[in-house]
């Protein structure tokens, strides 16, 4: 059985993130599982190949809705990314801020730290802006956001449109977010800048960590109420790997909540069934 400071479940745009930052200090030992393979696919890194990897079950895990009453019981198709970088290797590459009043609202319920206003710094520091001279923007950060390099008389007539019904023509990104605009995209040199191009790459070849793909978590093992290890499948084995310090479940809103489930933690009745 393997040992890891760390062990990390989901390579996505949280878990990259995690896995650089958590290996900096050339010491700590960290295990990245991702269910899904290497981000090698050409449709990943050409910006209009989101169109096949929204649909491509190699990196997507194409989940579907219940049938949906207020669209007619339709079901509904759900990317979520299998592969290294997560959803942020196949969305469609606009960088969009999360909406001041959320954070503050969350903030406002008891989650301390999670304010726009903490947030902030953090977006700055991610950031590589490539325009200069935007307010609340940061320069220097491992992820590249940049301007559409191609307008479309469609879309300019839609700004002005808006402009005349009293919308501004503003950064959405700002400090005031209610406006129209051209998108801002995670794109550097014309290739998509994912969470694995921005803050994997750069850590992959650290000997503190190991990053596993083709991993699928199975359940989280503990001591207790201790979290002290993973069991995960991989290549048709079974695997376990302890965790010295913490596990992290990174594996984004639908798969971390299936993960506790699978591991006895959360809805009774789910966990009978």
């Amino acid at each position: 059985m393997a040992e890891f400071d760390y062990i990390v479940v989901g390579a996505g745009s949280a878990g990259c993130v995690l896995a650089n930052r958590l290996t900096e200090d050339g010491k700590s030992t960290v295990l990245l599982l991702e269910a899904g393979g290497k981000d090698t696919s050409m449709m990943i890194h050409i910006p209009v190949g989101y169109a096949q990897t929204l649909k491509d079950p190699k990196v997507n895990w194409l989940y579907e809705t219940e049938p949906d009453p207020g669209t007619n019981d339709r079901v509904h198709t759900w990317p979520r990314g299998k592969v290294l970088g997560g959803s942020s290797s196949i969305n469609g590459l606009l960088y969009i801020r999360g909406q001041q009043q959320d954070y503050d609202g969350w903030a406002q319920l008891g989650l301390r730290g999670w304010s726009y206003a903490d947030m902030h710094p953090y977006f700055i520091r991610s950031q590589n802006q490539e325009r200069d001279g935007m307010d609340g923007h940061g320069q220097g950060g491992p992820l590249n956001v940049s301007a559409v390099t191609e307008t479309h008389e469609v879309s300019d007539a839609v700004i002005e449109a808006s402009k005349a019904m009293g919308l501004q023509h503003r950064d959405v990104n700002g400090e005031d977010q209610e406006g129209i605009s051209y998108y801002q995209l995670t794109v550097k040199n014309g290739k998509r800048c994912s969470a694995a191009v921005a803050y994997l790459n750069p850590a992959k070849n650290r000997p503190n960590l190991t990053i596993e793909t083709h991993a699928l978590a199975a359940r989280v093992l503990f001591e207790g109420k201790r979290a002290v290890g993973v069991e995960y499948t991989q290549n048709g084995k079974t695997v376990t790997a302890k965790a010295r310090g913490e596990v992290i479940l990174s594996g984004g809103a639908i798969n971390s909540p299936q993960l506790l489930e699978l591991s006895g933690i959360g809805n009774p009745e789910l966990l009978q069934s």
